[in-house]
């Protein structure tokens, strides 16, 4: 990276039933600029296998990006960026999908369990 200010991510990956593992991507920082941000431009620049979720039309109300921030449960959308080293990783104790998603459909409201007719 040049001489302006970075982050770099370290961004758990992995599916089901393997071995997590970190990797870190180095994006531009700026001002303002939220981890939901860092995460799309590393898609778009740098890995576009990396796996998580958003879908933002209402600020704060859809919840599907919410993933741990530093050890802390957060919105990726609202938490914002710093300089240094930001760890990102999926919710804990939820079932892991892969990368950053796992499955945050309520047990109440999973189709998996319906048979067909």
């Amino acid at each position: 990276m040049s001489d302006k200010l970075h982050t770099t991510l370290k961004v758990q990956r992995g599916a089901a039933g393997e071995e997590p593992r970190f990797e870190s991507f180095d994006v531009p920082f700026e001002d303002g600029a939220s981890v939901l941000d860092a995460l799309v431009w590393v898609r778009a620049n740098q890995d576009a296998s990396l796996a998580f979720r958003y879908s933002c039309f209402n600020a704060n109300a859809c919840k599907e990006c919410m993933v741990r921030v530093d050890g802390k449960t957060e919105y990726a959308c609202t938490a914002r960026l710093q300089t240094g080293t930001v760890t990102v990783e999926p919710l804990a104790k939820k079932r892991l999908i892969r990368d950053l998603v796992s499955d945050i459909v309520p047990p109440k409201e999973r189709l998996s369990g319906l048979e067909e007719t």
